[in-house]
């Protein structure tokens, strides 16, 4: 019968082996984008903040202590300062926030779409007006509107001409979008951005609370009733 030949180098990690790696190593991952709560936290000492607590630095020993004595959790809220700073909640809650939160800043932050227009120095009536009801209907919709002439080769000659076309578009548009910067030529571009305009809608609802503001009694006091004369 033939023996296996002996091998001294390294064993090949079993199957369980790998599983329980890739099981850590998922673990780690988590625990770098999660806040460090309890145990978890490394510092000697923090700082403490919140309602339900005497803000200061403190052991890290004795933090926890306060936090198991308030049957809550000790969260690490800001890792990088010195020392760090931890908040005494439940850490679900605390979860719940930071989720809710980042919800909220999602929904505020707008997407700024820009649109663009492109015009040859000699464009003629017919395409110049084609070209502007396209840019009306962007600025209406919220869009920008980047306009610009692009001079292909000897028609760079007809720069003063692009920027006499580029100028009329903005006044034209001037009821419906702002003029950002005025034209500017870079390389064979030369270019303009205007920006939409509240619409008359928007402008009369501002219009409207503004005057409610106005007309409301200040400390939330009546208008008083005319007196009468005694019988």
């Amino acid at each position: 019968m033939n023996k296996k030949p002996y091998w001294s180098g390294p064993k090949r990690p079993s199957t369980a082996a790998k599983k329980t790696r890739g099981r850590q190593q998922g673990n780690n991952r988590k625990d770098k984008d999660a806040n460090a709560i309890n145990e978890q936290i490394r510092a000697q000492q923090v700082r403490l903040v919140g309602d339900n607590v005497e803000q200061g630095i403190y052991p890290i020993d004795k933090a926890l202590q306060i936090a198991e004595g308030q049957g809550l959790d000790l969260i690490e809220i800001a890792p990088q300062a010195d020392p760090p700073v931890c908040r005494i909640m439940d850490y679900q809650k605390f979860q719940y926030q930071q989720r809710k939160r980042a919800k909220e800043q999602k929904a505020k932050s707008t997407k700024v779409v820009v649109k663009e227009i492109r015009f040859g120095p000699q464009t003629d009536e017919h395409d110049y007006n084609f070209k502007l009801k396209h840019a009306i209907g962007f600025l209406k919709e919220g869009a920008k509107v980047k306009s610009y002439v692009f001079f292909k080769g000897r028609s760079i000659l007809f720069k003063e001409q692009g920027e006499v076309l580029l100028l009329r578009f903005a006044n034209d548009l001037e009821e419906y979008g702002k003029l950002e910067q005025m034209p500017v030529l870079e390389g064979k571009r030369m270019t303009i951005m205007l920006s939409p305009k509240k619409t008359n809608s928007s402008k009369k609802k501002d219009e409207t609370a503004k005057d409610a503001a106005t007309n409301e009694p200040a400390n939330g006091s009546s208008t008083p009733a005319a007196p009468t004369s005694d019988q």
